[in-house]
């Protein structure tokens, strides 16, 4: 496969597609073709050079999705700056961190984000840019910037006399070994770290998806996860637009409801998602209907199950669009239960690893060649191994190494040290096993991994997974105290109220649940007890549980 450079692809994307619609808000209904894209980037350009922005300065962008997020994200890397998109659910203490730490001389926010911010804690940078409204919302040196944008305008109008058209799209000539981009981790273990992601890394993730033609010219793509997530970035924003797609934004929280009338009016040919979509919709809508007892003998009659799943997976695809080749799920292991349901409906899912050190792609088999239980295969311009005796059966840590690997950690060679060899082999920290074709089959991270006194290698994650899958629990954790299997659980309230269990009686409900798992374990991963929570567990930004928080 053919690695092309990274900020060529997007020159030649908005030329052939000038037409063609690029970016729309589920929201506001705005819509921008490829041209008026490529005509707002170039002016973003111009602002950049009265601001004197160089290429290989910092940028930094903060805010939920939007065209105008899109928008700087674009300009920033075809302008050949390095972007620094934030997850506007950091806290204004680590966001202003990550503006200092990476050097950003301009920051694009959200109004809502920037009244949490101190502007005077801000070290480097020049100006802030308000995301909402094309205006400035500080100049650190009172030049009034703000004052000088219609000026600009009148500049920008000299320059392209007869109008911007697709013979004035020429971006920067830089070479994909070049950094574009710093991705700050949102960690379960502690302080984020800056992955820095080359032209190389990111055009490595772009041109897999081009060659697996995850989108194509006129498709349409709903984006729904958080673009300055690498996921999201990567293969609902980055991939379209250097094919030609139509990407509509949510811009909004995706609930359940929110999503579905989403992909019904939309009908996207490709559904990115992680997997607490798919597990809710099965915990909330598909269980409860396949345990009547009812339908549960009709199940258990030959012919007849299979018409009630070929139903089940009409309703399950329709509820999606109807359109789409496959749904590629990632960013968090999908819980077996209903990886194997949805597996016996055929329902057209597959799912992917990566992580934000990797731009975020490792691996990935289409639906038709998927094999439940695993994670894909290893990518054609990535290679893997895993540190074990017996990589096909004893589980080790995953190693990879290949295009897509990150350059380091920003100012942090200890961190890089860590995880990175001089061969280029990055530790991922997680660990599974590997079949000779390069699939990979995830276990659980090695920093969770609890090793008993017989010898005996506990995944948590493994034990959550069925724990979460039981009538009323909303989240767990497993963790090791005083020599045994303790499971913290945050309860499901909702499904209490529903079924009209009081508090005092949750203890005992929970002691059913606790001996119900225990029939679903082995001997060695037997839970002692189960300890309520009175709060949700604290999150990172990306939504998964800070379990350093809980295991100490």
């Amino acid at each position: 496969m053919e690695i092309q450079n990274f900020i060529k692809i997007y020159e030649r994307s908005f030329i052939e597609n000038w037409d063609l619609p690029a970016l729309s808000e589920y929201t506001t209904r705005e819509t921008l073709t490829y041209g008026d894209l490529a005509r707002d980037i170039a002016f973003i350009h111009m602002y950049y050079e009265s601001l004197g922005l160089k290429p290989g300065d910092k940028v930094a962008l903060c805010g939920r999705d939007s065209i105008r997020w899109v928008e700087v994200y674009m300009a920033t890397v075809t302008y050949g700056a390095v972007i620094v998109p934030i997850l506007s659910d950091f806290n204004p203490v680590d966001i202003t961190h990550i503006v200092n730490h990476s050097e950003a001389q301009l920051f694009y926010v959200s109004e809502s984000v920037w009244e949490h911010i101190e502007p005077e804690a801000l070290l480097e940078v020049k100006a802030v840019n308000s995301l909402d409204r094309k205006c400035v919302l500080y100049d650190s040196r009172h030049e009034q910037l703000q004052s000088d944008i219609p000026n600009l305008r009148r500049r920008f109008n000299r320059r392209y006399k007869g109008g911007y058209t697709s013979l004035n799209v020429h971006y920067a000539d830089c070479s994909n070994e070049e950094l574009a981009e710093i991705n700050y981790t949102s960690g379960t273990t502690g302080f984020s770290k800056g992955v820095m992601l080359t032209g190389e890394n990111l055009a490595g993730n772009v041109c897999f998806g081009m060659e697996q033609v995850l989108h194509f010219r006129g498709s349409r793509a709903l984006a729904f996860l958080p673009l300055a997530h690498a996921y999201g970035c990567a293969f609902d924003m980055l991939t379209p637009l250097a094919v030609g797609s139509h990407i509509t934004l949510l811009c909004k929280t995706p609930s359940p409801r929110v999503l579905l009338k989403a992909l019904a009016e939309v009908r996207p040919h490709l559904v990115i998602c992680v997997p607490l979509i798919l597990e809710k919709i099965y915990k909330n809508q598909i269980l409860p209907l396949i345990s009547k007892g009812s339908m549960r003998w009709t199940l258990a009659v030959p012919l007849l199950d299979t018409i009630i799943y070929s139903k089940i997976r009409k309703k399950l695809i329709d509820a999606f669009g109807g359109e789409f080749e496959e749904v590629i799920v990632g960013g968090a292991p999908l819980n077996h239960e209903v990886e194997e349901f949805l597996n016996k409906i055929k329902f057209p899912f597959t799912v992917g690893y990566g992580m934000t050190e990797c731009g975020p792609l490792i691996s990935y088999t289409p639906w038709r060649e998927f094999q439940v239980g695993s994670s894909g295969r290893t990518l054609p311009t990535m290679e893997s191994m895993v540190l074990s005796s017996d990589p096909e059966n004893v589980p080790g840590e995953i190693c990879v190494r290949g295009v897509n690997v990150m350059k380091g950690y920003y100012k942090n060679p200890e961190a890089t040290e860590l995880v990175l060899d001089k061969d280029g082999w990055l530790k991922t920290g997680d660990m599974g096993t590997r079949s000779a074709d390069g699939t990979l089959f995830l276990r659980g991270r090695s920093k969770t991994m609890i090793l008993t006194a017989s010898g005996q290698n506990i995944y948590p994650e493994e034990i959550e997974a069925k724990l979460n899958n039981m009538p009323f629990v909303a989240e767990s954790l497993v963790i090791e105290h005083d020599g045994r299997l303790m499971a913290l659980v945050y309860p499901d309230y909702d499904a209490t109220d529903r079924f009209g269990i009081a508090l005092a009686d949750l203890e005992t409900t929970m002691e059913t649940t606790r001996k119900d798992l225990n029939k679903l374990l082995a001997p060695y991963e037997q839970i002692s007890r189960i300890k309520l929570m009175p709060n949700e567990f604290e999150k990172t930004p990306k939504r998964s549980i800070k379990r350093f928080l809980y295991t100490h």
